[in-house]
């Protein structure tokens, strides 16, 4: 059964995700497409570093090409951010990009993305699956040939020029920092690395070549997984390390002590930085399940705030308005103003080297300075993995309104995804459902760590009884 989730379709190679069904796929959004735009419709094909992501790319723009679309597909594997400048710069009428971003080795992914960049919203996603379920009673999709609607592109000048507009790369020239950079086996090489050495900066790099495995790890950007980078860090005295996922699209920062810094402060670090320093002042945005640092930056500047479901692609949405300057998510994804509706890894990190150079001070100081600022927020997640008899439960639970939790009373139920609770003193618990494992997901924010923990272990205690 193929379906989209948040960020696509994604499946294990060679059991779901097989040539006939990324044939099958592309067909169904290439009739999507056709229903809405006119004339000869315009697409860009990328793909990541995974096993077969550019032989799935070549069929899928070999299908569009065979419908009679105009198909640009990349020379080599591309970061997602990147796809989604190139859709908008080119005016595209879309794009699809072969990936599964963090995702384990095993799987690949298929993303449509919109002619504004933006991931494709539920709307589109559901009008593809009708169409996929349309095609799966008539013949298999065949094998398209090669079609001279193709055309490979360079994705990275244009998408190069753009960020070098949008980092200030003078700041980084006048105040040169030693930064090591984890590609962790993905696209962003020759990306990361080229515009931090055009910013006078020699980037120490590590696992900047082509491995489908990802070293035996998910290409994610965990405190686990940058262990490397840490010891880079402080190996080499370095004043931060940088790290990007398999598509390019999340983050990894680590301070110039070695230590991880969780996403949820990088995104109050920069929200606070382009506040204040750049003097933007649009609004902030940031998904249900992220901190509301981002609430306490917004009304110490007095500027709007929104609080969306979790997706990027709602935030996309308030890009696309002009509500926001800055967004971002807890599982390390962000975007600003005048660039894509989507995730950008690369930008993040840039933007972290060039508050640093800027204000002069290293990223551990620069965490108490927000935390004396704008309070102390202390932020994490728990998986609850549930029995297939407890999950057919879990719907009814969280439907009910708790009216304690942990003995404390909760003063403010929100349901914009999942069930929200926010007690008194401002910290909060969210209770969401994984969609495709039997999973509860339990996001907490509080004050000090041990009320978080504490927080954490009532929120559990509340859904499992023990």
């Amino acid at each position: 059964m193929i379906k989209f989730g948040t960020s696509g379709w994604r499946a294990i190679i060679g059991e779901e995700f097989t040539f006939q069904n990324v044939r099958l796929v592309t067909l169904a959004i290439a009739n999507h497409l056709k229903k809405r735009v006119q004339g000869q419709p315009r697409l860009v094909v990328g793909y990541d570093t995974r096993f077969l992501s550019g032989r799935f790319a070549g069929e899928a723009a070999s299908v569009l090409a065979s419908q009679g679309f105009s198909v640009l597909l990349a020379d080599r594997d591309v970061p997602t951010p990147v796809i989604a400048y190139t859709i908008r710069n080119l005016k595209l009428d879309g794009g699809i990009n072969f990936t599964a971003s963090h995702n384990p080795p095993e799987y690949n992914g298929l993303k449509f993305s919109t002619a504004e960049g933006a991931p494709a919203p539920p709307d589109v996603t559901g009008e593809i699956e009708k169409e996929i379920h349309s095609l799966l009673k008539k013949e298999p999709v065949a094998t398209a040939l090669l079609h001279d609607g193709i055309q490979e592109t360079d994705c990275r000048p244009a998408y190069v020029k753009r960020v070098k507009e949008l980092v200030d790369f003078k700041v980084l020239a006048d105040h040169p920092l030693k930064i090591g950079v984890d590609f962790l086996y993905g696209t962003s090489r020759g990306y990361l690395d080229t515009l931090l050495e055009q910013g006078k900066i020699k980037a120490e790099c590590l696992h900047n070549f082509l491995d489908p495995y990802f070293g035996g790890s998910n290409p994610d950007c965990s405190e686990v997984n940058l262990k490397d980078l840490s010891a880079l860090v402080m190996n080499k005295g370095l004043d931060m390390g940088l790290a990007t996922d398999g598509d390019g699209d999340r983050f990894g920062i680590i301070d110039e002590k070695g230590g991880y810094i969780r996403p949820n402060l990088v995104l109050g670090l920069l929200a606070w930085y382009l506040t204040e320093k750049r003097k933007m002042r649009v609004g902030l945005g940031k998904t249900v399940a992220t901190t509301n640092l981002l609430e306490a930056i917004a009304a110490h500047y007095k500027i709007p705030y929104y609080e969306t479901p979790v997706g990027f692609k709602y935030l996309g949405e308030l890009f696309l308005e002009d509500k926001i300057h800055f967004g971002g998510e807890e599982s390390a994804g962000l975007s600003i103003r005048n660039h894509v509706p989507e995730k950008d890894g690369i930008v993040a990190g840039l933007l972290i080297a060039e508050m640093v150079a800027a204000w002069k001070k290293p990223l551990t100081v620069l965490v108490e300075e927000m935390f004396k600022k704008f309070g102390h927020f202390h932020s994490n997640r728990i998986d609850l993995h549930l029995k297939a008899a407890e999950y057919a439960k879990a719907p009814e639970k969280l439907k009910a309104d708790p009216k304690k939790m942990g003995g404390r009373k909760i003063a403010r139920i929100i349901r914009v995804d999942g069930l929200k609770c926010v007690l008194e003193d401002g910290s909060w618990v969210l209770f969401r459902l994984s969609g495709t494992e039997p999973v509860v997901r339990i996001y907490a924010e509080a004050f000090s760590p041990s009320t978080l923990e504490a927080l954490l272990a009532s929120a559990k205690e509340y859904f499992t009884g023990e």
